[in-house]
């Protein structure tokens, strides 16, 4: 098979080549090399185009002769300061858009959604059941009160696996950009007769992590402050519950999907898990540990577009795809250190 990765330079888009690679198929990269994530930006050779996906002809050109899309391509984070919103709107969902007009023949996509089109993860209240926490108060905040009341009773919630059934509910730019484009992925999907896969990532870890940058993901700001020989800074109290999926596990759930299954429908969405719940109080010490660094400091500081709890139930991934990951936090951060020692250059 013909496939195409776009962001296939970037941290998740090396490691689905090399996947791809690995189980025979013939893999074309599309990737802009953005100065925001890579320090160099290379020339044009076979099976690597350097360009936007933004711009139709150069897309037109990368889809030409493939079987399926792998859409990775887009600008991450959660967003550093309003002044962003036009690129993340534009990156994201224009490049989306742009691509789909593209596609010509191509009826198989795959597209690379976020855990943040959730917002909050699943809670329960003891006396009202599963509930929806609202949005997160800034006097709450200041005041250290970081957990989500019930917004009925104010009792104290305890949270779970969210389902891919969940309420959506994105908070921040980056977020409503993931979303958008998965409706807008299904909307072609439905009008051209094509399939589409949405697989919405949890936390990413793992060799090939960006270094030095504020759009990158927790694990590799903490990895870039040990590299500086400064602990890491955990926001809030540390207590903070997410899922951690080395970035090998998520190229082979990007893999799996690129394989239709006869019965799916035009539009699917899977979480991309490992069912474990870890705190990012724990990734962070986990790391100091691993790099023999300063011990993380719990700053107390919070981010308004952050979530509190955010934990994934990926059973229907494992069910339907046969697929299961293959790392533990242990092992995924163990395997960081020896195949990505620390460096300095982010590309």
């Amino acid at each position: 098979m013909r496939v195409l990765v776009t962001g296939g330079a970037g941290f998740i888009g090396r490691q689905v080549h090399r996947q791809l690679v690995a189980e025979g198929h013939e893999v074309v990269v599309l990737d802009s090399f953005r100065a925001d994530v890579h320090a160099r930006r290379p020339e044009p050779r076979p099976g690597l185009i350097v360009g936007d996906v933004r711009d139709a002809s150069t897309v037109a050109a990368a889809v030409e002769r493939v079987d399926t899309v792998i859409h990775l391509a887009a600008k991450v984070g959660l967003g550093v300061h309003l002044d962003d919103i036009d690129d993340y709107v534009s990156s994201n969902s224009l490049g989306t858009a742009v691509l789909l007009k593209s596609l010509g023949s191509v009826r198989r996509l795959v597209y690379a959604s976020s855990m943040v089109v959730y917002g909050e993860g699943r809670y329960d209240c003891a006396v009202h059941g599963q509930v929806a926490p609202g949005p997160r108060r800034t006097e709450d905040l200041d005041a250290g009160r970081f957990e989500p009341p019930c917004p009925y009773c104010g009792a104290p919630l305890s949270p779970g696996l969210v389902t891919e059934d969940a309420r959506l509910d994105p908070r921040n730019t980056y977020a409503a950009t993931k979303l958008h484009g998965e409706h807008l992925a299904a909307a072609w999907a439905r009008e051209t007769g094509g399939r589409v896969t949405a697989l919405r990532f949890h936390n990413v870890y793992g060799p090939g992590m960006p270094r030095d940058t504020p759009y990158a993901g927790v694990a590799s700001v903490f990895r870039s402050a040990l590299d500086r020989g400064t602990a890491p800074r955990v926001y809030e109290d540390g207590r903070q519950r997410r899922d951690f999926i080395h970035v090998h596990d998520v190229a082979t759930a990007v893999t799996a999907a690129t394989a239709a299954l006869p019965d799916q429908p035009p539009s699917i969405v899977y979480n991309v898990g490992t069912d474990s719940i870890h705190t990012i109080g724990d990734l962070a010490a986990g790391l100091s540990t691993i790099y023999n660094g300063p011990e993380p400091v719990i700053t107390g500081q919070y981010r308004l577009g952050d979530v509190r709890h955010i934990t994934a139930s990926s059973a229907s991934l494992r069910a339907d795809l046969s697929w299961k990951p293959t790392h533990t936090l242990t092992t995924g951060l163990a395997d960081l250190l020896t195949a990505d020692p620390p460096a300095t250059d982010c590309s």
